[in-house]
């Protein structure tokens, strides 16, 4: 968790920045991007991700958590820019359904993981004339902290720590930005794992020899 509080301290000093570099370019109208483009321009998001787990015997988006930070474009043509993105990202699964376990060793009454990620999205995006914009990209995801839980009957004695996730998480990332007023947008996207986020699943809770991360993103961005 000391890691955790420390890398949303972080991001909180660089969307300070941001905002007051925004604050004091916001004066003048004509430096928003489509009135005056720019080669870099800024920006600072705050939204939810809806996650879940593919292969831990769990379906549906029912975990919920912080995605948070700031992004920085690079102006290429009239309508094409590369994004570049540095977040907190918190995704994982949860599910609250009585089912049984593999081999009916098992009733698995509720269970969660907590995945907390420090994440760089970088994405080629490409503008409308009313600023609103789409893209798609690669993700890169470093592991900060884990928290697997579950409650069971009879109680699941094997230690989660002993099935470890991947300390990193590559994910293709597809979405699109909404202009909604001024630098205000509405952002949903869509991302999932290239590459496998555990191999060794606990005895059990999955299905498959292997886990994918699964997501949809729902945020607002302020570009100054």
């Amino acid at each position: 968790m000391a890691k955790v509080r420390k890398f949303v301290l972080f991001a909180g000093v660089i969307g300070a920045g941001l905002c007051f570099t925004g604050m004091a370019k916001a004066q003048n109208p004509s430096s928003y991007y489509i009135e005056d483009p720019r080669t870099f321009y800024a920006g600072v998001l705050v939204g939810g991700n809806f996650s879940q787990v593919d292969g831990d015997n769990y379906a549906g988006y029912h975990k919920v958590g912080l995605n948070v930070g700031g992004i920085v474009y690079t102006h290429l043509a009239e309508h094409l820019a590369v994004s570049l993105e540095i977040l907190f990202s918190q995704k994982g699964a949860k599910g609250n359904q009585e089912q049984m376990a593999n081999a009916n060793a098992f009733m698995i009454n509720k269970y969660q993981t907590t995945l907390n990620y420090a994440e760089i999205p970088i994405q080629l995006c490409y503008f409308d004339k009313r600023r609103s914009h789409f893209g798609g990209g690669l993700s890169y995801s470093q592991l900060i902290s884990v928290k697997e839980t579950a409650t069971t009957t009879p109680t699941y004695t094997d230690d989660f720590e002993k099935y470890p996730f991947k300390k990193s998480d590559l994910n293709f990332v597809i979405g699109g930005n909404l202009h909604l007023w001024k630098g205000l947008f509405f952002n949903l996207r869509f991302q999932y794992s290239l590459i496998s986020i555990r191999n060794d699943i606990p005895p059990g809770f999955g299905d498959r020899g292997q886990q994918f991360n699964n997501m949809w993103t729902a945020r607002v961005m302020y570009l100054f």
